[in-house]
């Protein structure tokens, strides 16, 4: 019988920020296998509610770091370095769009707004990995989140989905670089889940609807769903998965209604 302990493992992870977060599902499953886990938080407006979260996850050191700038994301890894050592997974589970994108009609998205969404969303998954090989010394695993606006169209969604579709490319093009080293980098595909974030998206209950009233397993997914997923991706039962984009969504993906 298989089992998974990450005990004597590191793990970081970007996008915690408060219970009802994709990031902090994957934080719990995570610790609850033993791994020794640490947090990013964006801004000290940001700081303290993270520093609660850390204490419920074995007072989990925390580092600032805003992923938009890379001089912040090679001076968050020198951080880590030092404190945690080397790592064995890092998670990236952040997006951001202005809100006047996440609706309407997408052909008026500004430029300034279309870029953001793509640095933040997809881009930043790039400096993430690339300072986090050299302290992943005995191989690794990076873990992104998207979602199926990557693939098809979810009203709403707009801008965004066309950054998920740069970072699931992005996820295949750093397996590919990465895989030499015994890096991995996956994505997981996530179902809606009530989020913060997602009270912003124009259509949100629709959508969670329409998904529990056709996804084979009729039901919507949970946050276990995708926290035992993100353990798998962590641990060595997935040892040979790279480059993949495993959808948690109940199967609402395969459905062709």
């Amino acid at each position: 019988m298989y089992t998974v302990d990450l005990t004597g493992k590191n793990v970081l992870i970007f996008g915690v920020a408060n219970h009802r977060s994709i990031a902090w599902a994957i934080a719990q499953a995570l610790y609850g296998a033993g791994a020794r886990i640490g947090l990013t938080y964006q801004t000290d407006r940001l700081k303290e509610g993270v520093q609660d979260l850390a204490k419920e996850i074995g007072d989990a050191p925390i580092f600032q770091c805003d992923v938009s700038n890379d001089g912040e994301v090679e001076e968050l890894y020198e951080k880590v370095g030092e404190t945690m050592g080397s790592l064995s997974t890092v998670v990236h589970s952040i997006a951001f769009a202005h809100r006047d994108d996440l609706g309407g009609e997408f052909s008026k998205t500004d430029r300034e707004g279309f870029r953001i969404a793509l640095d933040v969303s997809a881009f930043s998954l790039l400096p993430v990995v690339r300072y986090a090989a050299p302290l992943m010394t005995e191989g690794g695993t990076v873990i992104a989140m998207t979602f199926l606006a990557a693939e098809k169209v979810f009203p709403g969604y707009n801008v965004m989905g066309v950054a998920k579709a740069a970072l699931e490319n992005s996820v295949k093009q750093l397996a590919a670089e990465f895989g030499p080293s015994n890096i991995r980098v996956n994505a997981i595909s996530a179902g809606p889940l009530d989020t913060l974030s997602s009270r912003v998206i124009t259509g949100y209950r629709d959508m969670k609807r329409i998904h529990q009233e056709r996804a084979p397993m009729a039901r919507n997914i949970t946050y276990e769903d995708v926290g035992g997923t993100a353990l798998y991706l962590a641990s060595e039962l997935s040892s040979g998965v790279t480059g993949a984009v495993i959808p948690v969504d109940v199967g609402y993906s395969i459905m062709g209604l």
